[in-house]
């Protein structure tokens, strides 16, 4: 067994961000790196993700996951390779998905650890289309929205990790007609020439409830809500009678340093008997075996489709993250150890 090092970067969060998160806001830290207690492993990070949410984690607001802790190490998905282990069911050389990213090595209690094969697919993709991204797609769009063949479909914030499954698995189940919105001209073009949507829109280039109404000029019956805002206000004025929304994310807000307006046309849930629903990944992990199976056989056979935008470095970890929150990712957003 190769000796371990001695020291371990991580990136610590020692202030809290007022807006948009800041370089002084964090800091990368060495931390001294030894052998792991009963029950645990240590882990060389080969990747970690960064995602939206960990923006919240930034606060110090009661939520459904506790804020960082200041002068503490973040926390997040990574993969990586166990180089020890004190812990039944573990080898070195076993690679395993766990919580705790943002550092080069992780000292994780096995039971929070999952292991995963790097043969059935790149171990980056169980931070993404395998990960809590693919199933927080799969069961947002499946059991929130409850999704039917034959439903149109819109999907915001549709070139990232979770939208553009959303997108995909929606046509495979036989959607009517999938629309996408996405922040570039380049994101709209890889949403229908690659992605499979019928249609998409750059929401930078004109009003989102006139862009809506013209590609989906019969309505829509499921949203797929990653943004909130202005895009929430034109979904429900295109959703159909009995039409579901699954509120996901709400980007464009999670850096607002005021209250933001909600949709000013709620009274149109009332006539049109509208389903608006938040969700949480972690309600749904009875899905997980279901969701692995199912997404791996599309993968092997082609017919979904995803991409990554790896930062190479921890140095880069935060810049990774403040470029996810301005939208410069494609698919999911990965920090790579492997150089």
């Amino acid at each position: 067994m190769p000796a371990l090092p001695a020291t371990s970067r991580e990136w610590h969060l020692v202030s809290r961000p007022h807006g948009w998160p800041e370089p002084e806001n964090v800091a990368l830290r060495e931390a001294p790196v030894t052998e792991p207690g009963e029950g645990r492993i240590l882990v060389r990070n080969l990747h970690f993700s960064v995602d939206p949410y960990m923006r919240g984690r930034m606060n110090d607001v009661k939520s459904y996951v506790p804020p960082f802790q200041l002068d503490q190490p973040m926390e997040g998905g990574a993969v990586g390779e166990v180089v020890a282990s004190n812990a039944d069911g573990f080898a070195v050389g076993d690679h395993v998905l766990h919580g705790l990213g943002w550092r080069e090595y992780a000292d994780v209690e096995a039971r929070h650890a999952v292991k995963v094969d790097a043969s059935v697919a790149p171990l980056s993709a169980y931070l993404g289309v395998l990960g809590m991204p693919g199933l927080t797609a799969y069961a947002g769009l499946f059991e929130v929205a409850s999704f039917k063949e034959g439903d149109a479909v819109f999907v915001s914030g549709a070139a990232g990790a979770v939208g553009s499954q959303v997108g995909q698995m929606a046509k495979l189940k036989g959607a009517s007609r999938v629309i996408g919105s996405a922040g570039s001209d380049e994101k709209v073009k890889l949403l229908v020439e690659e992605y499979g949507f019928d249609a998409a829109f750059n929401y930078k280039k004109g009003p989102v409830a006139e862009q809506l109404k013209e590609a989906a000029p019969d309505g829509i019956d499921v949203y797929f809500d990653n943004v909130g805002g202005e895009h929430l206000e034109a979904a429900i004025s295109s959703l159909n009678v009995h039409g579901r929304a699954t509120i996901c994310g709400m980007i464009a807000q999670y850096n607002a340093t005021e209250p933001t307006p909600g949709p000013r046309n709620l009274a149109l849930v009332i006539g049109k008997r509208l389903r608006l629903q938040g969700m949480l990944v972690n309600d749904h992990r009875g899905l997980q075996g279901q969701f692995v199976q199912e997404v791996a056989g599309w993968l092997g056979s082609g017919e979904l489709k995803y991409d990554e935008t790896v930062v190479e470095g921890i140095e880069n970890g935060f810049d990774a993250f403040l470029g996810l929150l301005r939208g410069q990712n494609t698919g999911k957003m990965i920090v790579s150890l492997t150089r």
